[in-house]
């Protein structure tokens, strides 16, 4: 008890760490209680956060500062439109098609399943192939038009939607062009001696914002280069399996091997076992190989130091908040962290060495 008692007023005693961890609790209680409320706000912070990177990059090589802000800004809106015209409604359409087709794909594989049951009796039996498809087309039926509803109501509906088409970009532009003197305000806030603080922040911004940002471009690098791969090869559903391809590196390794399945099944129901569902399987997984073997080693090259093992906890503890937000930003946070971890440690032996002389 004594040691928890001497550990806590040996760490408390810093005022350097007490503005720490009080800038740390009042961030999470603040996402607690009005996240959902200030969640345009959010958006509009994170996305700033994500364009400052470009902005910079224009202006280390020349350009002027508000011409730079001013060509990512409106590059964000073009993209941005065609996501909005060219991406949703086929993706929407696309999903209900799937849904309405998912009796006839699962009836599809468990042919495909009784057929090797026939090559290979010993391998499986009917009875288990039958067992494992009793009534699945059916659920996957009901379900569908559920899912479509919450999708339909939950991110599209009309007053959402207004509200992020149009507050979302127009606080984007001001976060981004008002960035100095919103920053000096937060600041005022803040305590004078906050060194600790400032080393937590410039890790946070150096490592965690390049990585959301080269995350959201191997998204959209993957995710193009899979619709581009999948309408060559003609595939069903294109649009909506390049997006979840894409959205499949957001987890490194899982989700390749996940969104593998839904490209081997459409390929399957499309043209049975033929030459064409050999070639679509092996397309995708050239993708994840030049993904994982050539894209994200120069995206991410020295970026994230971190074991595989945190990154798994890390998605699994924020995926579980915060869901697929959750999920997204796992290793950013997670980066959060351990700059806060090393920042306290280095601190922590600071106060040491300084009490041993």
């Amino acid at each position: 008890m004594n040691m928890i008692t001497d550990w806590f007023k040996r760490t408390f005693s810093d005022p350097q760490v007490v503005v720490l961890i009080g800038v740390l609790v009042m961030t999470i209680v603040l996402m607690a209680l009005f996240g959902g409320m200030l969640a345009p706000a959010i958006a509009a912070v994170v996305i700033a956060f994500l364009l400052d990177g470009p902005i910079d990059w224009f202006v280390r090589k020349g350009a002027r500062p508000m011409i730079a802000f001013l060509s990512v800004f409106i590059g964000f809106l073009l993209l941005g439109l065609i996501v909005l015209l060219a991406v949703i409604p086929p993706l929407v359409q696309q999903i209900a098609q799937f849904i309405n087709d998912t009796p006839a794909i699962i009836s599809s594989l468990q042919r495909g399943l009784l057929t090797l049951q026939e090559r290979f009796p010993d391998l499986i039996s009917e009875d288990q192939v039958r067992s494992w498809f009793a009534n699945l087309g059916n659920e996957f039926a009901n379900i569908g038009p559920q899912i479509l509803q919450y999708f339909s109501a939950g991110v599209t509906g009309a007053i959402t939607t207004l509200v992020y088409m149009v507050l979302v970009p127009v606080m984007v532009f001001f976060f981004l062009k008002d960035k100095e003197i919103i920053l000096n305000w937060i600041g005022n806030f803040m305590p004078r001696e906050k060194m600790l603080l400032d080393q937590v922040w410039r890790e946070t911004v150096e490592r965690a914002g390049d990585y959301a940002r080269g995350k959201v471009y191997e998204i959209l690098i993957v995710g193009f280069t899979a619709f581009v791969v999948y309408q060559f090869l003609d595939l069903r559903y294109a649009t909506l399996l390049a997006v979840a391809t894409g959205l499949s590196v957001v987890i490194p390794y899982f989700g390749a091997a996940v969104v593998t399945l839904p490209v081997a099944l459409v390929a399957f129901f499309q043209w049975g076992p033929a030459p064409e569902t050999v070639w679509a399987i092996v397309a995708y997984l050239i993708i994840q190989a030049l993904d994982g073997n050539l894209l994200a080693p120069l995206l991410f090259s020295e970026v994230v130091k971190l074991h595989p093992n945190a990154i798994i906890l890390a998605i699994l503890l924020f995926g579980g908040i915060w869901g697929l937000w959750g999920v997204f930003f796992a290793i950013p946070l997670a980066t959060v962290a351990n700059a806060v971890i090393r920042a306290w440690r280095e601190r922590t032996a600071s106060n040491r060495a300084a009490a041993a002389e």
